[in-house]
This record gives C-alpha cells, sequence and structure tokens, in this order.
C-alpha cells in the first residue's frame, strides 16, 4: 500500500518494504498548466535529474539528459521528456540501491524547466506535479508526494531525496523551489553543471 507524503514528511524505505528493498523507480510527473482563452497549454520542457551527494551533503556528480547513467550503473535516467504529455510519469530514474556506492550519502532529485529565463517560464505554469518511488522487485509504489505548493517564479524544485540514516534508507519530500534552473540546483550543493 503506497503512502501518501506531506511537504517535509520522511519514511524509512528499509522499513516500508518486507523482506529489503534493492531496486527503486523513481517517477516524476507534471503537466503544464492550461491558460488563455481557448485553454492552450504552453509548451514547457522540464527535466528531472539526480544530485548524488556524500554524507556531508556535498556534491558528487550528476544524472540528467545529457549523462544518463552512472558508470556503475546504480543509477540510469530512462530518457528526456520534452513535453510532459500524457498521464503518469513523465520521467523515470532507475536506482539500485545495493549499487549505490557507500560514498554517496545522499539522493536529491530535481526538476528545471529547460532555458526557463530565455523561455520566461516558471513552474507557477505547471501543475499535478509529483514525486513517487516504485520497488522494483515487487512492481509495488511505495510512497508518492503530490507537490502543492504555489511555486510561481521559480525554475527549478528540488522535489524529494533518498538518503542514508544509521545504515538504512530513507526518503525525505522536499518540495522547495529555486531560481535559475540546473547549474543553480547543482551549485547549491558545491558545483557548477555547466
Amino acid at each position: 500500500m503506497s503512502v501518501n507524503l506531506v511537504k517535509g514528511q520522511k519514511i524509512n524505505l528499509s522499513k516500508e518494504v518486507a523482506g529489503g528493498l534493492t531496486k527503486i523507480m523513481v517517477g516524476l510527473g507534471w503537466d503544464a498548466a492550461k491558460k488563455g482563452l481557448f485553454g492552450s497549454k504552453p509548451n514547457i520542457d522540464c527535466d528531472a535529474s539526480a544530485i548524488l551527494c556524500d554524507s556531508n551533503g556535498k556534491y558528487m556528480d550528476l544524472v540528467y539528459y545529457r549523462n544518463l547513467q552512472l558508470s556503475d550503473g546504480s543509477i540510469v535516467h530512462q530518457g528526456d521528456n520534452l513535453t510532459g504529455a500524457g498521464d503518469g510519469d513523465d520521467e523515470q530514474i532507475m536506482v539500485d540501491l545495493s549499487k549505490v556506492s557507500p560514498s554517496v550519502g545522499k539522493i536529491v532529485f530535481v526538476v528545471n524547466i529547460y532555458s526557463a529565463s530565455d523561455r520566461k517560464q516558471h513552474f507557477g505554469m505547471i501543475q499535478n506535479a509529483f514525486i513517487r518511488l516504485v520497488d522494483m522487485d515487487k512492481n509495488n509504489e511505495i510512497c508518492r508526494y503530490n507537490l502543492s505548493d504555489n511555486y510561481y517564479g521559480m525554475e527549478g524544485l528540488i522535489v524529494g531525496e533518498i538518503y542514508r540514516y544509521n545504515g538504512e534508507w530513507k526518503f525525505n519530500a522536499i518540495g522547495s523551489g529555486f531560481q535559475g534552473g540546473l547549474a543553480a540546483l547543482c551549485g547549491h550543493y558545491g558545483i557548477d553543471a555547466e
């Protein structure tokens, strides 16, 4: 049974799945909000990424549309969705927890709007954003977090993070808006992505 999370809520992934958890799918989804007299939707290209950090929260690596997987195969991005059209997950990132390096303290999942400043787009133009975690071995959704805050003017979102605590994996529903896109998001963790 899936747990519906609220902003700031944390769950112990190791205890949510009987028999342990090794492979998870992180699904991220969103829709462009309707605007205008005829209900047209703007063409907004959102990109999901995973920022790997050490136990001190410092940047180690990045998985995104230009670097779809880590060399050890622990994290694999399933590809870039340019429109967000359709139901369900718009982008998916697969994580094999058994292969994640012990030096990784957390994996932060972010979404940014591609060329947001140039296109004059922001997350106030997005609706129905969510993150969900699925146990790939049992094909069961573990948890879901629907982002419901007003993100007007924000070009990026820190959606949630998987982190280690006392040898167990946990998930934190963050939902924090950010200015400046992917480079600024990575800079928050101590490196420039470009």
